[in-house]
């Protein structure tokens, strides 16, 4: 089942069940988060608690994509109580892609780098198999929920950024339940969006390189994730293709298990916070920075896999920044 989040040509809020070109309204709730914790205090699962749900209503796909009435497929209310996160060096042959970005002249082309050395415990211990714990993966806070654009709206691009390149993303969204327990809903198509420039000059810079805003979407995959994902990454031009790459994820092209990202990520407590959300980032290893491409205000990124329907598109606009240089007053 496919799920998503829009608005009516009234503004209200809707779920829907996706149905080739129909959508089928969900009826009693208002938001993904809402049916998900309905779900959970009713101890259904998500697709059984929509289809109990599902009502006569309807729209039409293309118009609400059209009309830009489609929302993230998971908020919150209050975007402070919506972490966004990530886990990097997960896939299969990211470490190599990072690796070019990191290396310095004159560096031993046989000494390990710090990302080849992350990138081998992985590896060796991403997958401990059930009930064990493996190794820890590279992890990165992106920000709270008013960093998410919506699919089909531009991402801001800051002042200061020397780069605004895509990152095609596998992304998990999860309910926190009324007891602080964390309940996976599904999973979406993410870009990531970040600085490449600014990450190719250090890896400690890593958190600096992430320009924070990211969209995933638009509908959310409820149910059993295929092992073997086969997506395309676009970049358009003035309407015009000029950079596409395919781009693996899914189980069998990832080092790390899913369930031990999900673990390194919810083993802190201050994480399972009842009622929140979290949306995290699983990692790429298609760049098309690695390419050598620069992307431009007015570019548009499409990421698509079959398996999710729609593609994420979204374009670059610029930000304007509101702090100066010296900016922070003193009280």
């Amino acid at each position: 089942m496919r799920l998503i989040q829009f608005e009516n040509r009234q503004g209200v809020r809707k779920v829907g069940i996706v149905n080739g070109a129909a959508i089928n309204v969900v009826a009693d709730v208002s938001t993904m988060r809402e049916l998900a914790l309905l779900a959970i205090r009713q101890n259904n699962s998500l697709e059984r608690q929509a289809q109990l749900l599902r009502g006569e209503e309807q729209d039409v796909y293309a118009d609400i994509l059209k009309e830009n009435r489609i929302l993230a497929p998971l908020d919150h209310a209050d975007p402070a109580h919506c972490l966004v996160s990530g886990t990097g060096l997960t896939h299969l042959g990211s470490a190599s892609t990072r690796d070019k970005m990191h290396q310095k002249l004159g560096d031993d082309e046989d000494a390990m780098t710090d990302t080849m050395r992350m990138f081998k415990w992985g590896l060796d211990g991403g997958r401990p198999g059930a009930g064990k714990v493996g190794a820890q993966p590279e992890w990165f806070y992106k920000g709270d929920g008013a960093i998410v654009v919506a699919p089909g709206a531009p991402f801001p691009v800051p002042e200061f950024a020397e780069d605004a390149g895509e990152e095609p993303e596998l992304t998990g969204l999860y309910v926190i339940d009324d007891a602080g327990h964390p309940h996976r809903i599904g999973f979406a198509i993410g870009n990531e969006f970040s600085d490449h420039v600014v990450e190719r000059k250090n890896y400690l810079y890593l958190a600096h390189s992430k320009l924070r805003y990211c969209s995933f979407g638009p509908e959310l995959l409820v149910g059993t994730l295929p092992a073997n994902l086969v997506g395309m990454s676009r970049i358009r031009r003035d309407g015009r293709v000029i950079w596409e790459k395919e781009f693996l994820s899914g189980q069998d092209n990832m080092c790390h298990a899913i369930e031990n990202l999900e673990y390194h990520h919810f083993k802190y407590n201050q994480f399972l916070r009842p009622g929140d959300i979290h949306v995290h980032f699983f990692g790429t290893a298609t760049l098309s920075f690695a390419d050598g491409v620069r992307t431009q205000l007015g570019d548009a990124f499409e990421i698509s896999l079959p398996d999710f329907g729609e593609p994420l598109i979204n374009g670059i606009v610029r930000e304007q920044s509101r702090v100066a240089v010296d900016g922070v007053k003193v009280l």
